[in-house]
């Protein structure tokens, strides 16, 4: 199986500009059940034989699409997003770099009001290997096999999913969650979704300095998760106070660094990599060898 997205989620694309059309050509070449693309003033229009809309509204209408990939430029994205959960889209992911913070805060807070399920903003997306891709990862490097990924960094999810794939470590659905001081969904959302999969074996988590969300899923993992886990954390040269990467890479308190975020994952009995490498290691003891 897999979690959020399937063979048969419908989905649609906001936003045709050039990443935008870029990346749904390569969704619907990796078999996204591509339904919809909306582009104010070009509706009525089709893209690669998918049709084109004004709204999200009259997407869903048409369509009954169930997930948006939003690829709208950063000072429009929070509408886009909140124009696709009042369509009554169950899950957004947002792509988009660069919305403003306070933009997020009030997205996040209705979302929950409106039961949206959103990942990202600024994320590669998310994929179930074999089935569909929603976002912009590589789906060459992904096979189908029992290890679910989440991750708050997207060029190391590749690497982290490539060095497993190469190990024969094939991936149920890997989540690349964003790296944004204010994202959607977290750690432990998908956690708890990865706990209910019967053909997810094990998870790994890659995480990165700043915030405490690796701390949060460490603790969730300890007392309510079944299932092997297995952390990589990034960062462990960073200096204090200053922005590493994400907009949310930066220490600023003893908690955040990857010191403590490492320390604290084994504590909480999760076996942490020192390397990329090791965590094809770890993840072979952890499934025992099942592939």
């Amino acid at each position: 199986m897999s979690i959020l997205i399937d063979g048969k989620t419908r989905t649609m694309v906001q936003g045709l500009g050039r990443d935008g059309s870029f990346h749904a050509g390569q969704m619907l070449e990796y078999g996204t059940d591509l339904v919809a693309c909306i582009h104010p003033g070009r509706g009525g229009s089709s893209f690669q034989g998918i049709p084109v809309f004004n709204t999200a509204q009259e997407a869903v209408e048409e369509t009954d699409a169930e997930c948006s990939v939003v690829f709208v430029p950063a000072p429009f994205a929070a509408d886009a997003i909140l124009e696709s959960a009042n369509a009554g889209v169950e899950l957004v992911v947002a792509v988009t770099e660069g919305i403003p913070v306070l933009d997020m805060s009030r997205v996040v807070r209705e979302l929950d009001e409106l039961g949206t399920r959103l990942v990202g903003p600024n994320c590669p997306g998310l994929i179930s290997p074999g089935k569909s891709k929603a976002g912009i990862m590589p789906g060459n490097i992904f096979r189908q096999g029992p290890v679910g990924v989440i991750s708050r960094s997207g060029t190391l999810t590749y690497e982290v999913v490539n060095q497993l794939t190469l190990a024969g470590h094939g991936q149920s659905t890997a989540i690349g969650m964003g790296g944004d001081p204010v994202v959607g969904m977290k750690y432990n959302d998908f956690l708890r979704l990865f706990d209910r999969d019967p053909e997810t074996g094990l998870v790994v988590i890659v995480g990165e300095i700043g915030g405490s969300d690796e701390q949060d899923a460490a603790d969730f993992v300890s007392r309510n998760f079944s299932k092997p886990v297995v952390g990589y954390i990034v960062g462990r040269s960073a200096p204090p106070g200053k922005r590493m990467g994400h907009a949310g890479a930066i220490i600023s308190g003893a908690e955040s660094t990857a010191e403590a975020k490492v320390g604290f994952l084994r504590e909480n009995g999760i076996p942490v990599a020192d390397t990329v490498e090791q965590i094809v290691e770890l993840v072979s003891e952890g499934l025992g060898g099942r592939n």
